[in-house]
């Protein structure tokens, strides 16, 4: 299972929120981040604990890896649009994507930035679910929702 750079999330997940999830609430540029939260979000869903994926499969992964890029907040501001982002792009290294379309993504994503932080367990479980119900394969024509 592939893992995602701090300079592909630059590169591609950072820039294609700034430009196509601009609407009226601007990303600033990357380089305005908080210093090693996003190195944080990325390195967290590959730990392992005696050998053992603390989160096995791909779902498990990127779905922490949605959560935490959401809930630990590494840019100034455009997080959630940037966790959209970042798990297409992690989702779609690895040959899978999601058929949702963008409104329902964007709801669902503003329901787990406002969940409460002590139900972390809960909301991982229901991005889990999310992902499992729109989760294709990249080679299913992703364009179409």
């Amino acid at each position: 299972m592939q893992s995602l750079s701090i300079a592909e999330v630059k590169y591609i997940a950072h820039t294609l929120a700034r430009e196509l999830l601009g609407w009226d609430e601007p990303i600033p540029t990357f380089d305005t981040r908080f210093p090693n939260i996003l190195e944080s979000c990325l390195a967290m869903p590959f730990q392992a604990f005696n050998g053992a994926d603390l989160y096995p499969g791909l779902v498990k992964k990127s779905s922490m890896l949605f959560y935490l890029i959401i809930k630990n907040h590494p840019f100034k501001n455009g997080n959630k649009r940037v966790a959209m982002t970042t798990t297409l792009l992690y989702l779609m290294k690895n040959g899978k994507w999601l058929k949702v379309n963008n409104f329902s993504f964007y709801k669902f994503t503003v329901w787990v930035a406002e969940s409460d932080a002590n139900l972390q367990s809960a909301v991982v479980s229901a991005i889990e679910k999310f992902i499992g119900m729109y989760l294709i394969d990249f080679k299913e024509n992703p364009g179409k929702t």
